[in-house]
């Protein structure tokens, strides 16, 4: 058999396995309209407000940089696994790769990325023209 025939009849068959699954779980399912059915339940406490809160950007900044550096730890530690066999070249490589991201920390530290305090607040109400407050 031909690869793409292999891949074909795999798809078809993933494909086919899919929506038996569906066909299944939607002719197995239970099936009530009551009164609280669609009111969403946390531990049996009532709703207070909404779902829609706004998080700071900071929060979405330190996850990644975590990302970033995670992915670079990953790196390293694949490198140090292969490291007799790349020899010096792959050390040279990898001191570079961790010279760039050592300049890239000091960059976002220079920055102020992970600032989350009162210099911070201070600097931004600063950059906008907003009083303290109190």
């Amino acid at each position: 058999m031909s690869a793409a025939l292999s891949l074909a009849v795999y798809l078809g068959v993933v494909i086919a396995l899919i929506g038996v699954l569906m066909v299944v779980t939607h002719l197995s399912g239970e099936r009530h309209f009551q009164r609280g059915t669609g009111i969403p339940y946390e531990s049996g406490m009532h709703i207070t407000g909404s779902a829609r809160l706004r998080f700071a950007a900071d929060f979405y900044l330190i996850a990644m940089f975590f990302v970033i550096f995670d992915i670079s730890a990953v790196f390293l530690f694949a490198w140090a696994v292969a490291a007799r066999g790349l020899g010096w070249t792959g050390y040279a490589a990898a001191v570079v790769f961790m010279v760039e991201t050592g300049a890239g920390l000091a960059y976002l530290w220079r920055k102020g990325a992970f600032d989350w305090g009162k210099r911070r607040m201070q600097a931004h109400r600063e950059r906008h023209g907003i009083s303290s407050g109190s």
